[in-house]
């Protein structure tokens, strides 16, 4: 059975209060429980794990060195400025998935660009919960 890291960024666990007509209107223990159901689906082993700090993302990748066999990120905020998650994500050299709940080619522009799609396999954007779904169903397959 495949073991995946899960990993939502900053911001996440506030889903359902966070501009819901952007977001939605599920909240994030939703979205956990949404993704458990697929990984059953797919026997999938896997690990959430949601932090607001870019540090603690850092320090969770590096630490699945070994024990995961791949990593699905919805690194939320830190897309569009973390050099050290990329970094990160490079140095474990696990196959990952990148999500996004919008589609942030038609956000900001500032909102356009993705460090973590300089590395990820596979980058989902604007299908919502479904994007994990398909992101997930994507690592399956590898």
């Amino acid at each position: 059975m495949k073991k995946i890291l899960v990993i939502n960024g900053p911001n996440l666990n506030l889903l359902g209060l966070r501009e819901p007509a952007l977001y939605g209107a599920k909240n994030f223990k939703a979205l956990e429980e949404f993704i458990l159901s697929v990984a059953a689906e797919l026997s999938l082993d896997v690990e959430l794990f949601q932090s607001n700090h870019e540090g603690a993302i850092v320090d969770k990748i590096q630490a699945a060195y070994g024990l995961f066999d791949a990593i699905l990120i919805n690194p939320a905020a830190y897309t569009h400025t973390s050099v050290a998650i990329l970094d990160a994500l490079k140095a474990v050299a696990l196959p990952t998935v990148e999500v996004h709940l919008t589609d942030i080619s038609t956000r900001e522009e500032f909102r356009q660009f993705s460090y973590i799609s300089l590395y990820a396999q596979k980058t989902i954007c604007g299908k919502g919960f479904d994007g994990y779904k398909e992101g997930l169903e994507y690592i399956s397959r590898l």
